[in-house]
């Protein structure tokens, strides 16, 4: 079994992630700035409260457990920070850069697993699926924070036998998470959904399990080189329709109206900047069809909206 390091083990993704470690009976140690509740109920968890900038901490963890994997998932939102990703969470960001992949390296862990996201990309021309070539024209704080910390870690990584994984996740979600889901189709001014025509058109997003499935699909690949990006995001897209079946299906959205495109809705270029969920209504006929091609060689990506429990 493998000894894995979780960043922001506390928050969504990194619970969901210690649970399923844990039952494949690897060594988990977490690190987070908030206690969770697996402190104490598995002897194969070791948990250590501290700031993500504590370089002493940090090192200390991957210098004294002989870990195989890093997991990164601090300074991510729909984890442990805010939406709103303000120029405090990007100096932090920056700080742990400078010194967690340099203690990786020194220390012979074996993968290094950064999450990123797929709004790198920001809005593509052509319908062509977003692959992990396509140019990256995203612009906000978040986008900003993560471009920065792939490419200091695929330089700090060049020529080390530590292997890094960059997945760039679309939009998380749970049967009962659903909040990246609403973003594009409720007006929260006039606490309304809303569709245009018949609501065929669709967005990527990832189900938090097939994000699990592929670090767990990184961690258990015995032998090969597989570093670089990968695009990790559901093998289809989820239509407007389907949202809000299933928003109504779970007693979670009232009044539904139908809308003229690009007309209702007013935009905040200031709030598009800082807020991760921020969704600018006349991008919604945008190509959003990611691209999960060379992650599935990984992992089957089998969990959808509709088998998500």
């Amino acid at each position: 079994m493998s000894s894995v390091l979780i960043t922001g083990a506390s928050g969504m993704v990194g619970m969901y992630l210690t649970s399923s470690l844990l039952q494949k009976k690897h060594r988990v140690f977490g690190v987070d700035t908030r206690k969770n509740d697996y402190i104490g109920t598995d002897a194969n968890y070791t948990f250590v409260q501290s700031e993500m900038t504590d370089k002493d901490a940090i090192t200390a963890m991957i210098a004294s457990n002989k870990i195989d994997t890093v997991v990164h998932l601090a300074f991510s939102v729909d984890n442990d920070i805010d939406p709103y990703v303000t120029d405090a969470e990007i100096k932090k960001s920056k700080i742990c850069d400078k010194f967690i992949y340099d203690a990786a390296e020194k220390n012979g862990v074996k993968n290094f697993i950064l999450l990123s996201t797929t709004q790198i990309y920001g809005i593509q021309k052509g319908r062509e699926p977003v692959r992990e070539t396509a140019p990256e024209k995203g612009s906000s704080n978040y986008v900003d924070l993560k471009s920065a910390s792939e490419k200091v870690m695929q330089k700090a990584f060049k020529k080390s036998d530590t292997i890094p994984v960059i997945a760039r996740v679309a939009p998380l979600y749970t049967a009962e998470y659903t909040q990246n889901l609403r973003d594009k189709v409720y007006d929260y001014k006039d606490d309304v959904g809303y569709i245009y025509k018949d609501g065929e058109y669709g967005f990527s997003f990832c189900c938090l399990f097939n994000l699990i499935d592929f670090i767990n699909g990184i961690i258990n690949i015995p032998t090969g080189r597989y570093e670089g990006v990968y695009n990790v995001a559901d093998s289809r897209m989820i239509t407007a329709k389907e949202i809000l079946d299933y928003e109504r299906d779970h007693h979670r959205i009232g009044a539904v109206i139908q809308r003229n495109p690009g007309v209702g809705i007013s935009l905040n270029k200031s709030k598009a900047k800082t807020d991760y969920r921020y969704f600018d209504p006349g991008t919604t006929f945008s190509n959003w069809n990611i691209d999960n091609t060379r992650a599935k060689r990984i992992a089957p990506f089998r969990w959808t909206l509709a088998n998500t429990k």
